[in-house]
């Protein structure tokens, strides 16, 4: 089951739980209620793990881009080298090298760019979904303390 999955399940045990008379407080079965927590617990570093494989294909896809400008400029210059020969050709050369240059380090700047926003948003959805998953997780572990002191005092009641 997938974290939302669960939740959704704790949802639906909380909305189909009984009520107490005259109040709105829940009888949950406790023990099957913390084992889709503790499901939920299970589920979590694999989020994290995700995380951490987006920052590491960051980092390939920068190296990569960064290795494919260095070939271009490798390339540029070796071209330059082999028609060095005629000062026509040796102009043209360098000015060649400098477009290509440029248009690697621009090639370089917009993968760069388009990895870090891509990570960024990703990371952005990510950490949202953690702090929705962590504000879940406080209302149910609320809802579970309200439930087992309402049964504790019922039960001091009874007595």
């Amino acid at each position: 089951m997938e974290i939302f999955t669960l939740l959704e399940t704790l949802e639906d045990i909380l909305e189909k739980s009984k009520t107490l008379p005259f109040t709105e407080k829940s009888i949950v079965e406790k023990d099957q209620f913390l084992d889709i927590i503790k499901e939920i617990r299970l589920r979590l570093p694999d989020e994290l793990k995700q995380a951490k494989w987006i920052k590491e294909e960051r980092e390939r896809i920068i190296a990569e881009a960064q290795k494919d400008a260095d070939d271009i400029v490798k390339e540029a210059e070796n071209r330059i080298i082999s028609m060095i020969d005629e000062h026509e050709i040796t102009k043209k050369a360098y000015e060649k090298k400098t477009e290509i240059i440029a248009d690697a380090n621009e090639m370089y700047r917009e993968i760069t760019q388009g990895t870090t926003t891509y990570v960024d948003g990703i990371l952005a959805n990510i950490e949202n979904s953690m702090m929705e998953l962590g504000k879940t997780l406080s209302n149910v572990e609320s809802s579970v303390q309200s439930a087992l002191e309402t049964i504790q005092n019922n039960r001091k009641e009874l007595k």
